[in-house]
């Protein structure tokens, strides 16, 4: 990741159905506001499944922050809760568990920062180049 912050942008969302839309148009709105529109499909379907882990298995309110490095693009979904999300293999007919497989193989790379206040932040990056 490069060393310069170029921008960051934040928002605070309730654990609440609508909030994964929130974070799409959260999302959505900074890409465009930085002339990285070309990048909203496939980060939009990460916060969207980051949204939706942080809703669901922590069930608390939860902030998603965007960060611009020279080369590096960072996504971050920070919520209340201690526990990390897992990597599964969903079988085919499986109604859920994709998430983090989606965020596998759309990100650069993802990860788990946890936080001395018991909260995690599940991170993923994307290149600007």
């Amino acid at each position: 990741m490069g060393t310069c912050m170029l921008w960051s942008h934040d928002i605070e969302l309730q654990a609440q159905p609508i909030s994964a839309s929130r974070s799409r148009d959260f999302v959505r709105h900074h890409l465009g506001e930085h002339a990285l529109s070309h990048l909203s499909d496939d980060l939009e379907l990460v916060v969207s499944e980051l949204s939706t882990n942080a809703m669901v298995h922590a069930a608390t309110s939860f902030k998603v922050s965007l960060h611009a490095f020279d080369e590096t693009l960072l996504l971050e979904v920070e919520d209340g809760s201690r526990d990390g999300p897992t990597l599964v293999a969903a079988e085919v007919l499986d109604t859920q568990g994709r998430g983090l497989a989606i965020v596998n193989r759309l990100s650069r790379g993802w990860g788990v920062n946890a936080h001395t206040d018991g909260s995690k932040s599940v991170w993923a990056e994307f290149s600007l180049l």
